[in-house]
């Protein structure tokens, strides 16, 4: 309370432009000094606009000829800079085995080129994908012949008779089959 007090009876100098600006005009002090003199209010006691900011760089200017990459050129660049460090590992590998066979045969870790749970990329999968339901989404062990819709069990059959042509084409093209219905 006693900052506050201290604060009200003599505003610091950094607080007089923006005091002329915040104080009403009605409410300003007679130039003459015969009037007591308006204190500023407890907002512009308490503001920290014109303090100085020390986390700010006073000489940073901002680069104008950078420009923002888009999100493929970026990945594209990271995929060569994590193939350049690969061979660089690799090349190292091989000197190291050239100047010390037998240190080389003793380390048997996992080559860098196998897929592992931590890598992203890995080979596609030689499983043949499942047949799935076009309707209820569970594996479809048969298909329509008409339409060429998948379908779980003799239940779903019975719906699949009932659709009309274009719904069917459209089950298809969600699938990503693009055929012709009869």
């Amino acid at each position: 309370m006693a900052s506050v007090m201290a604060l009200s009876s003599a505003s610091p100098s950094y607080l007089t432009p923006i005091h002329d600006k915040l104080m009403p005009k009605h409410k300003k002090a007679p130039s003459d000094g015969t009037a007591t003199p308006i204190t500023p209010s407890l907002a512009v006691q308490l503001s920290y606009l014109h303090h100085p900011r020390p986390f700010k760089n006073p000489n940073y200017t901002k680069n104008v000829n950078r420009r923002a990459k888009n999100l493929k050129n970026v990945l594209t660049a990271e995929r060569e800079r994590e193939r350049a460090e690969r061979e660089a590992r690799r090349l190292e590998r091989e000197e190291a085995a050239r100047a010390n066979p037998n240190a080389a045969a003793a380390a048997g870790d996992i080559p860098e080129e196998a897929p592992t749970y931590t890598t992203i990329e890995a080979p596609p999968s030689l499983i043949p994908h499942k047949h799935l339901c076009d309707i209820t989404g569970l594996e479809a062990p048969y298909t329509d012949p008409t339409t060429g819709l998948r379908f779980h069990d003799k239940s779903i059959y019975e719906i699949v008779k009932g659709l009309n042509p274009s719904i069917a084409k459209d089950y298809l093209s969600a699938r990503g089959v693009n055929s012709i219905v009869k």
